[in-house]
């Protein structure tokens, strides 16, 4: 990543970037943006036309954007057969839709994992695909077929662009703390899982840390939520220097946050840009939010732990071989993301990193990072080893707890 000085025409340049951020917003973060173009386009667009007309009995079906607590009421005024009646015909706007009963939105991304698999199934068998686009529809293919193994748990699923997805470890309606992974940058469906450095991809870093929360806690009923539900920067170039894709993940972020079942307590794992998402959505979580933990954060968009202007706790951490920590932490208009997390200026509780190795190890089996993030996953705070040998990234923890 690179530095960027300020110049003369910097208010224009920042005007144009509003300007631009505006239009990105209201085509990414809601239903909104397909529900009034001139007629269906895709999918999703024909879903939301057929929903906004139909009834269930005679009760109209209710605004996608409606608040979770709203949605929440109406399907459970439906019958079993109602609601799967309704995952089958919509089910990509049930299966993203927060409020819905979780089964039944991991009932509805599997129909829609089925649809879009016939759908590359044929694209790989048309004449009118480029050698590189054929390559292409066979990893999504290959990745539809993966994400439709009969044990896994789809949360979120939407085939369009690059795609983004997100997988629940354990049993979310059930479970008393529950952690959400929230990756960096070149996160998309095709990258969702690794076979070969697997630690360093969505699927391998929420399974990674759920078996450590469970060694650390067996007793304890927790869940992990791979959240790859956004649309990440491409590579370390001029999106990931700037905050439009965050402000947009956090939007989606708050939302899955607020949404969640039960009463359970949330704690966000971000990692690289993931922390800039995390946080953009600092100051908008819920109260359930009582942990933000970073590792090889390029800035939060803050200058310190109160410009956060969050109630959660804050951690951070980085290893001695991470690149990031050559990034300059700074911002200047758009660019940049503010103060370094792991500074003392910052003002987060540091954590050791010790056995990670480069920017992709916080999750590898074995090192003190994932270890450190399941300790805070579960609640486990005097189990955390700081970077410090004074261990002051505990002091006043069970103070926090009782206030």
């Amino acid at each position: 990543m690179t530095s960027f000085d300020s110049s003369p025409n910097l208010p224009a340049w920042r005007a144009l970037l509003a300007l631009a951020v505006v239009f990105v917003m209201l085509a990414t973060t809601g239903w909104t943006a397909v529900r009034h173009q001139g007629g269906p386009r895709s999918p999703l667009e024909a879903e939301l036309a057929s929903w906004g007309k139909a009834h269930v009995g005679a009760q109209a079906l209710p605004d996608p954007e409606s608040p979770p607590p709203a949605m929440a009421g109406f399907f459970a005024s439906l019958t079993g057969l109602q609601r799967s009646r309704l995952a089958d015909r919509y089910p990509l706007i049930v299966g993203n839709l927060n409020g819905a009963p979780v089964t039944l939105r991991y009932r509805a991304n599997r129909a829609s994992l089925a649809k879009s698999l016939r759908v590359e199934r044929k694209r790989v068998d048309s004449a009118e695909l480029s050698p590189d686009g054929r390559n292409q529809a066979v990893r999504r293919m290959h990745r539809f077929e993966a994400l439709m193994s009969p044990e896994r748990k789809i949360l979120a699923f939407d085939p369009s662009g690059s795609g983004k997805v997100a997988e629940v470890f354990g049993d979310l309606d059930s479970a008393e703390r529950v952690s959400v992974v929230v990756p960096g940058v070149d996160t998309n469906l095709l990258t969702f899982q690794r076979t070969s450095r697997k630690y360093s991809a969505p699927v391998g870093m929420a399974q990674s840390l759920y078996a450590a929360q469970r060694d650390a806690a067996p007793d304890t009923r927790t869940a992990v939520i791979a959240w790859a539900d956004y649309t990440a920067p491409v590579g370390v170039g001029m999106d990931s220097a700037i905050g439009r894709l965050a402000e947009n993940g956090a939007v989606r972020l708050t939302a899955l946050a607020g949404a969640l079942p039960g009463d359970s307590r949330v704690t966000l794992i971000c990692h690289s840009y993931g922390s800039v998402v995390c946080g953009v959505a600092a100051r908008r979580l819920p109260d359930r939010v009582g942990d933000i933990a970073v590792a090889g954060s390029p800035g939060m968009r803050a200058e310190n732990v109160a410009d956060l202007r969050s109630h959660a706790r804050v951690w951070a951490m980085r290893d001695a071989d991470d690149w990031i920590q050559n990034v300059p932490h700074l911002a200047v208009g758009e660019l940049g993301h503010g103060e370094d997390p792991v500074t003392p200026e910052f003002g987060a509780r540091v954590l050791s990193a010790a056995g990670a190795v480069g920017h992709t190890g916080y999750f590898e089996p074995g090192t003190e990072s994932i270890s450190n993030f399941a300790a805070i996953g579960v609640g486990s705070y005097g189990s955390v080893s700081c970077a410090s040998a004074d261990d002051t990234c505990r002091s006043g923890i069970y103070r926090d707890e009782a206030a």
